[in-house]
């Protein structure tokens, strides 16, 4: 009977003694995790040609793996000499795309497929060069005498795969709520970018609807977000007052933003003349679909949805000027996102620590 009760005040003491130790845990994980994310974003924003890891080279050129060096924009010259097009990949109104093949790397050529969207490819091109960074698909070179555009390709495709790439048995480790989320968190961070980029604030206009949406990301190897199809950024300046339209077709359903829609259906034909322009505001509307798809039905997505609810729901005002701008939204995301990671962890050490009592 001794044996018993000290056995229980055995267990009783090393339990008070883990619970004791819980708080000192929580803090100890709180300071690893803030330096490591501060180390993580100062890597990722490191601009020194010199390291190849973190992917950064000078303006005009770009390193691939297999390649030493930064290596300059491919011309006309070397695409046309080098470049092995191997098969047709996709087609969209304004391109067709090739799987390509270049000094051992598969990479993707995009020629114009329609001589009326001409001006679509060229302010695409001039997109691409001016926004080059984490956010945006590699460019390796282009020919305008040839309407060709070369970048680096992606196995996995847009981001419309993102369930079937993740619900694979290869990537099944993959499919959980910290990776959609991450995935979420980098396409509201390309659209602060976009919002704030430095060919000034710019619009994502090809996105009519959630399929046409996601088409316009890339999901990386290694599960990150990179923007693909550029074809359609008008420039908001309001200091000029100057707004934007999304094409000059009238827009219908619940997807676009209310301000998108023809004000006057009960009254007139509509008419791009009479459409009021708008800024930057529709795509913050469209912000909770996109995330929405991107958490999927996984374990501890239904919590993200709960934390995210009130930002979510003042992403959908109807009135633009009452919804929070991408950098709040970017800053919520992120908050929410280190917190559930850090209780999530916590709550793993925890466990760990009861299942060896």
């Amino acid at each position: 009977m001794q044996g018993t009760i000290f056995g229980h005040q055995s267990s009783s003491i090393r339990q008070k003694v883990t619970m004791s130790l819980v708080p000192l845990v929580a803090v100890i994980l709180a300071f690893t995790m803030f330096f490591r994310n501060e180390l993580l974003d100062a890597l990722s924003w490191s601009k020194s040609p010199v390291d190849r890891t973190s992917d950064s080279c000078p303006s005009g050129y770009f390193w691939l793996r297999g390649i030493k060096d930064c290596f300059p924009w491919l011309s006309c010259e070397m695409i046309r000499s080098e470049v092995v097009v191997l098969e047709p990949i996709g087609r969209g109104a304004v391109k067709q795309v090739f799987l390509a093949y270049w000094r051992g790397n598969k990479v993707t050529l995009s020629q114009l497929a329609a001589a009326e969207f001409r001006n679509d490819f060229f302010h695409g091109l001039e997109m691409l060069k001016g926004l080059q960074s984490k956010y945006v698909v590699k460019l390796l070179g282009f020919c305008e005498e040839d309407l060709t555009i070369l970048t680096e390709y992606h196995p996995l495709g847009s981001l419309v795969n993102v369930n079937s790439v993740l619900e694979q048995e290869e990537h099944n480790d993959l499919n959980t709520w910290e990776v959609r989320f991450h995935l979420a968190l980098e396409y509201v961070r390309f659209l602060q970018y976009l919002h704030n980029s430095p060919l000034g604030p710019r619009v994502m206009c090809d996105s009519n609807d959630l399929r046409k949406t996601l088409s316009q990301y890339l999901l990386t190897m290694d599960m990150h977000v990179v923007a693909n199809d550029l074809d359609a950024l008008p420039l908001v300046n309001r200091s000029a007052g100057v707004l934007i339209k999304c094409g000059t077709r009238q827009l219908h359903g619940d997807f676009v933003a209310p301000e998108q829609l023809w004000p006057f259906a009960e009254k007139l034909p509509f008419s791009d003349d009479l459409m009021p322009p708008y800024d930057e505001k529709t795509d913050i509307w469209k912000v909770p679909d996109v995330t929405d798809f991107l958490l999927g039905q996984v374990e501890g997505s239904d919590v993200v949805r709960f934390h995210l609810f009130q930002l979510q729901q003042d992403c959908k005002r109807t009135k633009p000027q009452l919804r929070p701008s991408m950098v709040t939204v970017v800053q919520t995301y992120k908050a929410v996102y280190d917190s559930l990671l850090q209780e999530s962890e916590l709550l793993g050490i925890h466990n760990e620590m009861l299942h060896e009592l």
